[in-house]
This record gives C-alpha cells, structure tokens and sequence, in this order.
C-alpha cells in the first residue's frame, strides 16, 4: 500500500513541476508592465560560458515602465546588451556606462495577439508533459498488474485515481493560462 501512495505521489509531483514550469515561462512573457521576471530567461555568454543575466548583474525596477541591469564588469556590458537585444523581447538597451535602461514600450494590439498565442504554446506544452506523466503512470499500472503486484480492482482504482490527478493539473495549467491572456489583452 505504501509503494501505491509513493506512486501516486509521484506521479502528482511530476504534473506539479510542469505546472511550476509553466508559470516560470509565463512571467517571461512580457505584459506591459516592468518585472525582473522579464528577464529570467535571458543568457549572456561571458567569461567563455553561458550565464543567467542575474549572475552578471543587478536587474531592478525603478519605475513602473523601466526596467535596469546594473552590470558589474564593464567588460559584460556589450554581451548583456547583445543578449538582451537576442531575447526577443521587444526591449530596446539605453546603455549608460554600466548601466542599461530597458524602456517597457506599450504593446500594440498585434503583440499582444502573438504574446497571447505564445502563452497558449507554452500551455499546450505544459498539457502534453501531463499527459505523458499520466502514460508513464498507466503502463506502470498495466505491468504491476501483470505482474500480480495489484489486483485488476486495484489497477482501475488507481487509473481512475491518476486521471483525477490529470484532470485537476490540466485545469490548473488553462487556469494559468487564461489569466496570463487576459493579463496581456486587457492592458
């Protein structure tokens, strides 16, 4: 009985990570409004290796449409820069020595459409890593079975107990996802 609970514990923790992933890409879709979050995404190829921009610098919000990366070696200065241009996030780098100021733009109506349909892929991703996670669980289901580890009751019980699981992480990662949309388009 105590491997059964570890398996479905298990399985709801492996859901929950695709859950905890979706939300860290989602705070790198940019809605209008400056979040070092923005930025979390972004690597800068310093030292010969690719490092997160927050290893190179101090990211902060001064005011609610700007955005600074206060980079420590002059020398990573351009590299932030050129990272940061490559992100494609429709920031524009002002460089003052070793500061860079990131204006937030307002979002056209067309940018945020693609925000939008960006945050529906990362989404429909999300849901696929569930589902596979819910076909990992049923085959390991079928071969306990056939080995004689759980009974056929057992075995539908738990597929009915790992699609509940399913269910309510799939629900969870739209929920996200509507509000993530709704964010961008009502801005």
């Amino acid at each position: 009985m105590a491997a059964i609970e570890e398996f479905l514990a298990d399985c709801e923790r492996r859901m929950d990570a695709a859950i905890e992933h979706t939300r860290t890409e989602f705070n790198g879709v940019r809605t209008g409004r400056a979040s070092t979050a923005l930025l979390d995404t972004i690597h800068v190829e310093v030292y010969g290796a690719n490092m997160p921009l927050n290893q190179v610098g101090t990211v902060s919000v001064p005011e609610p449409r700007l955005l600074t990366v206060q980079v420590w070696d002059r020398s990573n200065v351009q590299p932030v820069e050129k990272a940061i241009r490559s992100a494609n996030l429709g920031l524009n780098p002002v460089t003052d020595g070793q500061l860079i100021r990131l204006p937030i733009p307002d979002l056209t109506e067309e940018r945020r459409k693609e925000l939008a349909k960006l945050v529906g892929q990362y989404a429909e991703k999300a849901k696929v890593a569930v589902r596979n996670v819910r076909r990992d669980g049923m085959d390991h289901l079928k071969q306990d079975e056939k080995k004689h580890q759980i009974s056929e009751d057992e075995h539908k019980r738990l597929e009915q107990e790992v699609q509940k699981i399913t269910d309510g992480t799939i629900k969870e990662i739209d929920d996200l996802a509507n509000a993530k949309e709704k964010e961008i388009l009502n801005q």
